[in-house]
């Protein structure tokens, strides 16, 4: 995610981050850098002009000059300003009112709102303990209606049917009916796309607007469309009066310039970004904590609510008990590690939320994706018992029977074995104290070793410590 402005960025400011002192001359080229990175990043002109201004004036002031460190003070300044761009806050959804509390989503065609409505309502299921109702609006795409259904099956929040005879007023108005007789908490209403310049779509969503008076507007807007979602947001907001945007694919932007546009432009927060196409992809929008991730410094509370929520806590819990009294880590709990990877979207989703992972060589981390991490799985399955509970015994005919039944090739079993052993040492880190700095070292080192020794296809010896969720946020 943004990959290209966090690499324009972090290029940028290790020139000045090593520097004694800061004067108007290196800052100037300094934010000239900046700027260009920016721009490159489609990051609408106002907003840079406004974010290369407001950095000058407290770069050459008094919050650096009386820094022991100058070089450091102006990356927390650049930290700062892309915190501020982007909105500073998380922003909530407002579900205060009297149930059920009405979502009404709008946007393009081909956004993905019909997905983000489904993911919005397992949020909100999961973490919000809310009960949920969807229904589709949308008369225009045969489609859609049962798409909905299907989604809302799949996250287990109740659809209620309509059909493309009806008004979308009359859709939306019986669904809230059922969700008042039937105690719903949370009505989201899907909608059609359509342009802004469509004056008769416009005009069905105002009106729609109107008789249904939702708590919540919501803009889905595609993040790879740059800053054209933000345009696109502020001409929907002229017409419609939105509570906040949810931004989507942002896991295939590398850019950034909707992120760091849509709030100057619209006035509007974002409050969701969807990072994938699976159907729990959709993570409440923290500025602070994408910045740090734009500038290479990771996301570690981020992690770990991630990891809280989606990691079997029975099963990491017996595991660090294990570790703790002594009884070792061995393959199967390796390959356990690698399951309960995939179950929160893959090592390279994750890659960005450590810390230091910019420093990571791009050979590295091109070859951390889930086909490896599937390969990786083949190979411990190819395994006897014996062999994954005792990894030594694995030598050369046993190499090359494990290869030959997992389709791989025996250089892939070394390599295999090899970030075992880095992960068991890592394990033996973890149950003593400082265990979670100790895994972050670790980490970083194993993917320097991934580099060092032509690296395995995979995420290696980065898998899932045991008990990471104990970890509570500050």
């Amino acid at each position: 995610m943004f990959e290209n402005l966090t690499d324009r960025l972090s290029k940028t400011l290790k020139n000045i981050s090593g520097k004694g002192r800061i004067n108007e001359n290196n800052i100037k080229d300094t934010l000239r850098e900046v700027r260009m990175a920016l721009l490159e990043a489609d990051v609408a002109l106002p907003v840079v002009r406004d974010f290369i201004k407001s950095l000058r004036k407290r770069a050459v002031g008094q919050e650096v000059a009386k820094s022991l460190s100058p070089g450091q003070a102006f990356l927390k300044i650049v930290q700062k300003e892309l915190e501020v761009a982007m909105g500073e806050v998380n922003e909530s959804l407002n579900l205060a009112a009297q149930p059920p509390a009405v979502l009404l989503m709008a946007g393009l065609q081909g956004a993905g709102k019909t997905t983000s409505v489904a993911k919005l309502a397992l949020l909100l299921k999961n973490r919000e303990k809310k009960k949920v109702l969807v229904v589709s609006a949308d008369i225009y795409r045969p489609a859609a209606i049962k798409q909905l259904e299907t989604l809302a099956g799949e996250v287990d929040a109740e659809f209620f049917p309509s059909d493309i005879t009806q008004k979308p007023i009359d859709i939306a108005n019986a669904a809230i009916d059922h969700a008042k007789k039937h105690f719903f908490d949370v009505v989201i209403v899907d909608t059609a796309g359509r342009l802004h310049v469509d004056s008769d779509m416009m005009t069905e969503i105002k009106d729609l607007h109107k008789a249904i008076n939702p708590v919540e507007t919501l803009f889905v807007v595609d993040a790879m469309t740059g800053q054209d979602a933000a345009n696109t947001a502020q001409a929907f907001n002229e017409v419609l009066p939105l509570t906040g945007v949810i931004l989507t694919k942002a896991d295939g932007d590398a850019r950034g310039g909707a992120a760091l546009s849509i709030r100057h432009i619209t006035g509007k927060p974002i409050k969701f970004i969807g990072m994938g196409e699976k159907i729990d992809a959709l993570e409440p929008f923290y500025p602070d904590r994408l910045a740090s991730r734009i500038l290479g410094m990771g996301d570690v509370l981020s992690l770990i609510e991630e990891i809280e929520s989606k990691v079997d806590k029975e099963k990491a819990t017996k595991l660090a008990n294990k570790i703790t009294k002594g009884k070792g880590f061995d393959l199967d709990d390796f390959r356990e590690q690698l399951v309960q990877m995939k179950s929160m979207g893959g090592m390279a989703g994750m890659m960005d939320k450590l810390p230091g992972m910019g420093q990571v060589p791009d050979a590295v981390k091109n070859q951390v994706n889930d086909k490896a991490t599937n390969q990786m799985e083949a190979i411990i399955s190819s395994m006897t018992k014996k062999e994954r509970a005792k990894p030594e015994i694995i030598k050369g005919g046993r190499k090359r029977r494990i290869a030959a039944g997992s389709g791989s090739q025996i250089q892939d079993v070394n390599k295999l074995l090899k970030q075992f052993t880095q992960m068991q040492k890592m394990m033996k880190k973890m149950s003593g104290k400082g265990g979670m700095r100790k895994m972050m070292s670790g980490m970083q080192g194993m993917m320097g070793g991934m580099g060092g020794a032509g690296g395995m296809p995979g995420m290696g010896g980065m898998g899932m410590p045991p008990g990471l969720g104990r970890f509570k946020k500050k």
